[in-house]
């Protein structure tokens, strides 16, 4: 970001008007508007200042404060062809000369040459002036606005043209002056619009710092985090009056906040006889149907109320409430039906009922799924000696059933949670009934781990198989796309085995999953080396996040597939010894070891051939070594340091006798096994 004298500077505003975008989407649209606008001007050397995003479901604004007039003078350099082509042996010019001068509007004799790692190459040096910026806008900004990235686009008319929604109008300006463009015969201008009901109709912007307050004098509050702040204030005033609080929900708060333009808070009702529904229920209802936040009392316990954040004057309070508590009352009603119908039978048989569920057309019903997860439970059981593996299979198999009840057909979101519920109503033991809810958890990046160790098994196996079955068909992430959200799984497991301390190798872990997926035993070697890489990434993105470097990680990683806390307890070992200043000089003596050996020494070693002074200490320093790395006195490492360095002034690896070499090289391939013990030291970087 670059400045030039303010009288050179002017404010620059883009408005994209459109039909209501979905709420989900604006973020990354505003996001992508900024990010695209701000690279443009960079791009063509525009100096700019401060820049302000706005998004409304009808709009995606950006307004500058300082753009500079025009383009900044520049001077680039055009490589050309090699001097060689371009000169002949006199020192004479070419024709490939001649035509690359031409081509850059330069002459002949005013070409430079320079050295590139690729020899010598001709180069012609061009300077250009800067041109308006309201002349290159002209031309960028159709290209912007086309890229910008919503999660799902739409054409609409005979257009070519994708977005999230119909673009109705589009506002540019540059100072007082108008950025004329034309964009699938939408034409730009300094006309926007107000609110869609309350101020439908156009007003002219001359002046776009002015911007925010013409849009408030139209019933518009443009800035996302002012609409928030009011939506807060309202509450907190109804929450002051009332004595009680609103069920504090950020993704609920997020969602209208891009849903209204002028958002204006009031407080509705309910029956309190659907209070007798289990809480989760008509709070998943108000907030998935009608966009409402519950309300609970002191204790946490759910009120007969809601609060609603209307997109209009506060005048029409009265009928927006009664709207509402007409529409959340039938929509309660339904819900209390499909609960009641769902109780005449046990949660126990709708697992049968999860034969006729569809998982994936490649991989069968939810019933062969949930079997799939038990088989990884009885294996996870087996491994970590748990005693109650009969109540942990009965679990798995539950765990998915209350994906066959209505009331999980009508809200997807209550699942795992309905079938606690459902559980505890049959009769099932209560560890069961968490186990079910907490299976789902971590539900997001960073959220709450299972509390139960029957949670905690269930959690891992069901998460295993997703990712297994889901490699199986090759419906892997990408990098714009998971579908299947298989690395926020893959993290959810990684945590788990961490914080629970299970010393489940994750390689053994991968190998049972796609055991457990029949039908493609072909492909499982390969997949597999592809999920362990896979798991490898999230844990590398983790510790690269905490802070650890990644020659040490590598250096870790590469020794292969020991359990996820094994792998952390080394990566933190190692890095700490680096911080030691004997470290250098243990490193370079290392990769003296793993310098001098290939990849197949490992013969067995005879103590007995061991004839020179260095070699015998070596031997016994690493033998030494070996034992108290083992007991977990890992600085132990630092005595091999300087007996390796004598070994190699003193000592000739490359005897001519082969039994002497042989033997040599096996003990320096032992000492490259102590090494391994932490990690691959020809990784680090000294």
């Amino acid at each position: 970001m670059l400045s030039s004298p303010k009288s050179h500077h002017l404010p620059l505003l883009l408005e994209i008007g459109t039909e209501e975008i979905p709420a989900r989407f604006t973020l990354n649209g505003i996001k992508s508007l900024k990010e695209g606008l701000i690279k443009l001007l960079q791009e063509w050397a525009i100096d700019f200042g401060r820049v302000s995003e706005y998004a409304t479901p009808r709009r995606l604004a950006i307004l500058i404060e300082d753009v500079g007039e025009k383009q900044r003078d520049r001077t680039r350099e055009v490589i050309g062809p090699p001097r060689k082509i371009a000169f002949d042996e006199k020192g004479h010019p070419t024709n490939a000369a001649v035509g690359f001068a031409r081509s850059c509007n330069q002459k002949v004799e005013n070409l430079k040459t320079i050295k590139t790692p690729r020899g010598e190459y001709v180069v012609a040096t061009i300077e250009e002036r800067g041109r308006k910026t309201v002349d290159v806008l002209r031309e960028a900004l159709l290209g912007l606005i086309a890229s910008i990235q919503f999660p799902k686009s739409m054409r609409w008319g005979s257009g070519t043209l994708r977005f999230a929604r119909p673009i109705r109008w589009i506002t540019a300006l540059f100072g007082n002056e108008v950025i004329p463009f034309e964009l699938d015969g939408l034409k730009s201008s300094n006309i926007s619009f107000g609110h869609r009901f309350i101020s439908p109709g156009p007003f002219k912007i001359e002046d776009p710092l002015r911007y925010l307050k013409l849009l408030s004098d139209n019933y518009v509050i443009a800035d996302q985090n002012e609409r928030k702040k009011i939506i807060l204030k309202g509450i907190k005033k109804i929450e002051k009056e009332r004595g009680f609080k609103v069920h504090e929900d950020d993704e609920l708060l997020n969602t209208v906040t891009f849903l209204v333009e002028y958002p204006v808070v009031i407080l509705g009702n309910f029956d309190r006889e659907y209070l007798s529904l289990p809480k989760e229920l008509p709070i998943t209802v108000m907030k998935s149907h009608q966009k409402c936040f519950a309300v609970e009392d002191k204790d946490g316990r759910l009120l007969p109320s809601f609060i609603l954040i209307s997109n209009t004057r506060e005048e029409n309070t009265d009928t927006v409430r009664r709207g509402a508590e007409r529409v959340l009352k039938a929509r309660l009603e339904d819900a209390r039906f499909y609960y009641n119908e769902d109780q005449k039978r046990p949660l126990w048989d709708y697992v049968s009922a999860l034969k006729k569920v569809t998982f994936h057309e490649r991989l069968g019903s939810l019933y062969e799924k949930a079997e799939r997860i038990a088989f990884l439970c009885s294996f996870l059981c087996d491994e970590l000696n748990l005693l109650a593996k009969e109540k942990v299979l009965r679990a798995s198999m539950l765990c998915k059933a209350d994906l066959a009840t209505r009331i999980v057909r009508e809200f997807p979101e209550l699942q795992g949670y309905i079938g606690m519920i459902y559980a505890k109503n049959s009769g099932e033991d209560d560890e069961i009934a968490l186990a079910i809810y907490e299976h789902y958890m971590p539900r997001h990046s960073g959220g709450p781990l299972p509390s139960s160790e029957m949670g905690n098994i269930i959690s891992i196996a069901d998460k295993m198989d997703n990712i297994a079955s889901f490699f199986l068909l090759g419906l892997v992430p990408t990098g714009s796309e998971d579908p299947f959200a298989l690395r926020r799984q893959a993290l959810g497991v990684i945590n788990i085995l961490t914080h629970r301390d299970y010393p489940v190798p994750i390689n053994t872990l991968i190998e049972k999953a796609l055991q457990g997926v029949e039908g493609y035993s072909t492909q499982r070697k390969a997949v597999s080396d592809e999920i362990l890489r896979f798991f490898y990434q999230r844990l590398e993105g983790m510790l690269l996040g905490e802070g650890f470097s990644y020659d040490i990680i590598d250096a870790v990683f590469s020794l292969g597939g020991r359990n996820i806390k094994e792998i952390r307890h080394r990566i933190e070992v190692l890095s700490e010894m680096r911080q030691m200043p004997e470290f250098p000089s243990l490193l370079t003596a290392a990769k003296r070891v793993y310098n001098i050996l290939g990849k197949g020494e490992g013969l067995e070693l005879k103590a007995e051939l061991l004839t020179e002074l260095d070699e015998k200490r070596l031997y016994s320093v690493a033998t030494h070594t070996y034992k108290e790395l083992s007991l977990g006195n890992y600085d132990a490492l630092f005595e091999l340091g300087e007996p390796i360095n004598s070994f190699f002034d003193n000592v000739l690896v490359m005897d001519k006798d082969p039994q002497v070499r042989a033997n040599r090289l096996s003990l320096l391939s032992q000492v490259r096994g102590i090494f391994n013990l932490l990690g691959d030291f020809s990784k680090i970087v000294g």
